[in-house]
């Protein structure tokens, strides 16, 4: 994948922030003309979306965005069953390693790719491994928005860390955590697989369920044990940000937005020497939309570079489209600068690809892990 390429390209990226978002060329007349509307489910936390960039859009299309924010995948998930009876939403913005589990129930379906601006994107995002897995029998079921890490959030001055820094500084008693269940226990398997305390590499786990049972047992009990210093869960931005700044937690496995919005209160974002977690957002169509057009305006319209760099902005994250890193806010580009030199580029651990009976089993395991 040419991913550590592109997020080089980003960290290199001097320019200031970009002016005013502009109207991509590949929306639709149907779509501009339509003044229409549409109903968007993406996530909470992210202000400048609904402040900035969805009226830069209306002013560009006509098309106002009705958003309904949540803060975790379930909810998103639910939402998405929601408008499978209703029709109420159109478009949700999930990840790459997710929409399985949407598609295996009959919640979405694909976008017609000739309306796609797909040679908008920046290299390996919409084509290579990330653009196989965007894909289901060669239909597109998802493109992409922005993309980023999850890694080590630290307090600079309490938290006790190894030498390098590591997953399993997580775990450590003298280190008060917040954390997501799910991603705890990944960890967990990461740490041990790094250690070859495993039967099986970590990763076939996500191809084999038997493999996944016997492998996610060793994680849970291992995590159980040490589970004295976690101080809060969270499954959205604002709880992250709460577990430091309420909760008194010196270390995370958080976001690398959570690292950004307290990178002026002490803390640091990190990356392990097992790797970052890397994710990559995108838009996928549900089934029963009604304002189809207006979806496909939306994809595109954040697949331009203006656009994109406001949507990573916003998020904290980097951009997709061609043209849109060089337009990043340096101070963003010098964040990530100061975690990401070309060793962590080299080791970051992209999200395989989950299937609904995968996260179905990965959530009783979280849920073990909380409840005990």
């Amino acid at each position: 994948m040419t991913h550590p390429l592109n997020r080089r390209r980003f960290l290199q990226a001097t320019a200031g922030t970009a002016g005013l978002l502009a109207a991509p060329a590949l929306i639709s007349s149907k779509a501009l003309s339509s003044s229409g509307e549409l109903n968007f489910v993406g996530w909470a936390g992210y202000p400048a979306l609904a402040e900035t960039i969805f009226p830069a859009f209306e002013a560009a299309t006509g098309i106002k965005v009705n958003f309904k924010e949540v803060p975790d995948h379930e909810t998103m998930y639910a939402e998405s069953k929601v408008a499978q009876d209703s029709g109420i939403y159109d478009m949700v913005e999930t990840t790459i390693d997710r929409w399985g589990s949407y598609n295996a129930n009959g919640l979405i379906q694909p976008w017609d790719e000739a309306k796609m601006s797909l040679a908008s994107y920046l290299p390996g995002l919409a084509d290579g491994e990330a653009g196989e897995m965007a894909r289901l029998d060669g239909q597109l079921m998802i493109v992409p928005s922005v993309w980023g890490t999850e890694a080590l959030v630290a307090s600079e001055a309490d938290a006790q860390l190894s030498a390098p820094a590591s997953l399993g500084d997580l775990f450590a008693a003298e280190n008060p955590a917040v954390l997501r269940p799910h991603s705890t226990l990944a960890a967990m398997g990461r740490w041990l697989d790094a250690q070859g305390k495993l039967p099986k590499p970590w990763r076939e786990g996500y191809h084999d369920m038997a493999v996944m049972t016997e492998l996610w047992d060793i994680a849970l009990a291992e995590a159980i044990a040490r589970k004295g210093n976690v101080v809060q869960w969270w499954s959205g931005e604002n709880e992250a940000v709460a577990g430091f700044t309420a909760n008194g937690a010196a270390i995370g496995l958080c976001w690398d937005s959570t690292g950004f919005n307290l990178r002026n209160d002490g803390f640091r974002y990190i990356a392990p020497v097992e790797g970052a977690f890397a994710w990559n957002q995108g838009f996928s169509l549900l089934k029963t939309a009604k304002n189809v057009e207006q979806a496909v305006a939306l994809a595109n319209f954040v697949a331009t570079p203006d656009p994109s760099a406001k949507w990573a902005a916003a998020f904290m994250a980097n951009p997709v489209a061609k043209g849109a890193p060089e337009l990043m806010d340096p101070e963003i580009a010098a964040y990530y600068a100061g975690t990401f030199d070309d060793s962590a580029l080299k080791s970051l651990w992209w999200w395989p690809e989950q299937t609904a009976e995968f996260v179905a089993k990965r959530s009783e395991y979280a849920d073990k892990y909380k409840a005990a």
